[in-house]
């Protein structure tokens, strides 16, 4: 992590490579067939929850996306 709580351009570069690397079929079905456990789905509520409590319509939800993808696409050309 950076001093600004960010990762390193190294640290990013690793997880590009990662994310991008081909997954045999067999190791994909390995990972699938892992179960959530009751903590990362309890998690995932939460923030469901926090979501669509701060974007309570799906015109707010919408708006909302259109402004990350932006953000997305600007950084991406930096």
């Amino acid at each position: 992590m950076s001093a600004h709580g960010l990762p390193s351009p190294k640290a990013i570069a690793r997880a590009k490579r990662l994310a991008e690397e081909p997954l045999a079929l067999d190791e994909y079905r390995r990972r699938a067939s892992i179960p959530i456990s009751d903590a990362e789905r309890a998690e995932i509520v939460a923030l469901i929850r926090w979501f669509r409590s701060r974007y309570p319509t799906a015109q707010d939800r919408l708006a909302y996306v259109r402004r990350a993808y932006a953000r997305w696409t600007r950084a991406s050309h930096r």
